[in-house]
């Protein structure tokens, strides 16, 4: 789950693909996709949604996100 959830990967309808401007992160949500964890997106009110291999909506309030910085050498996503 925290794969699906703990990036800024975009999910663009027109193209149905997700961009991101990190391809680590990309590789991240396309490996959570392979274990059932899908990241469908998110709304303009940064709750996210993931569907998961139960085909159960699960919905996430994106209340900050830390970037990753060469100082912490991480980045934080707080739902």
């Amino acid at each position: 789950m925290a794969m699906a959830t703990c990036h800024t990967v975009i999910w663009d309808v027109k193209k149905e693909e997700y961009t991101s401007s990190s391809p680590d992160e990309l590789a991240l949500v396309n490996a959570a996709k392979q274990f059932g964890y899908v990241f469908k997106g998110m709304n303009t009110s940064d709750v996210l949604t993931v569907e998961t291999p139960e085909k159960e909506e699960k919905y996430f309030h994106l209340l900050n996100i830390c970037e990753f910085t060469s100082t912490r050498k991480r980045q934080s996503n707080i739902f």
